[in-house]
């Protein structure tokens, strides 16, 4: 079970839950201990007096603000507490926005917020699910080890999650800081064409299963190699850059190959298909032959599939993200970790369930 690294109160309007912050994420890099080279002695870092050499304690240590010359303005951990009273327990939800009003380079760190006792999850609830069902996020401030932070709250499948976010001076203006940048008329006609089809031929639904971190697999596999006296093997150099003249037949031959792999996988699916034949009935009566004419019953029957056809091809036709608002309104039980094709089928299903109903 995971420990708590704060907790306090979330505050929305009028209401108040008492909450705890958890760490929503883990490394899972290979750690090294620093060695003196030619022996197995450990190198250590300690906090040492500059002036006297000597080793001090973390309660001797206080901040100073340089003011140059050697002067610095002493500020006690426990005055900075006493400059924000109340506001170091207290998460305060200021406004809602939509999240992809949010770009991405606003967002560092991510955490899981729970209710801080089994008294507090119908409040708690409350607010996740008025978030899920609205598709907003709840912006906020609130101050962790004498910082403070701007958060956004969003709700996940049965939890709150909490982002922290760059205050905007925090994050640098990309036409201030990159000595060169693209143009809008750079990319257009047929090689911008050819490129939208290549993402599409690309697209695929988000699984994070499907990614692992090779760098790290290189690591291990290096230490187990060193560990047994063998050859490493290094990594092929980066492909070259595209020669502007030949961006049209990269493009192109992109799109073909992507396609020709994706053949191939669907092949090979239906190769490992393995078909039944159908078993043979008991020698007896002859079978009576099948009516010439479908009846009513039946005709209904293709008609509702056939209709249940042209709606899934026409929610086919959708972003991930429209298909996840029109779930949000049906209130589709667990759309949060549906595939786009899963939202497809779930809508298709819902669909047909309320002409039912009506009928």
């Amino acid at each position: 079970m995971a420990r708590a690294i704060w907790s306090g109160v979330l505050t929305f309007g009028l209401v108040t839950v008492p909450v705890q912050l958890f760490t929503a994420t883990e490394d899972h890099a290979v750690h090294f201990h620093q060695l003196q080279r030619n022996t197995s002695d450990r190198v250590r870092y300690q906090r040492v007096n500059e002036r006297t050499g000597k080793e001090v304690g973390y309660e001797d240590i206080v901040k100073g603000y340089d003011l140059g010359g050697g002067d610095y303005v002493i500020v006690e951990p426990e005055e900075l507490d006493e400059i924000a009273p109340g506001k170091s327990q207290v998460i305060e939800i200021s406004g809602f926005v939509d999240l992809e009003q949010v770009e991405p380079v606003y967002f560092d760190k991510t955490y899981y917020l729970a209710p801080k006792g089994e008294e507090y999850t119908k409040v708690y609830e409350l607010l996740r699910a008025a978030l899920e069902k609205e598709n907003k996020t709840g912006v906020a401030t609130f101050v962790m080890r004498g910082k403070q932070y701007l958060v956004a709250l969003r709700a996940q499948e049965e939890v709150l999650v909490l982002h922290t976010l760059h205050w905007a001076d925090e994050v640098r203006d990309p036409h201030q800081e990159l000595p060169v940048l693209s143009s809008r008329k750079d990319a257009t006609g047929k090689e911008l064409d050819t490129a939208r089809q290549l993402i599409g031929a690309l697209s695929t639904d988000w699984n994070p299963r499907d990614y692992h971190d090779t760098y790290e697999e290189r690591v291990k596999e290096l230490v187990d190699a060193k560990s047994e006296g063998k050859e490493i093997v290094s990594e092929e150099a980066p492909p070259e850059a595209t020669n502007v003249i030949g961006l049209m037949e990269a493009l192109q031959r992109s799109v073909e190959q992507t396609r020709n792999r994706r053949g191939k996988k669907q092949d090979s699916r239906g190769a490992g298909t393995t078909t039944r034949k159908p078993s043979r009935k008991p020698a007896g009566k002859p079978r009576k032959k099948a009516a010439a004419k479908a009846t009513p019953a039946k005709r209904a029957t293709t008609t509702t599939a056939r209709s249940r056809g042209t709606r899934k091809r026409e929610l086919g036709k959708l972003s991930k993200a429209e298909l996840y608002q029109q779930a949000t309104e049906q209130d589709i039980a667990g759309r949060s970790k549906m595939s786009h094709d899963e939202l497809v089928d779930a809508l298709a299903r819902a669909g047909r369930g309320k002409k039912k109903t009506a009928a």
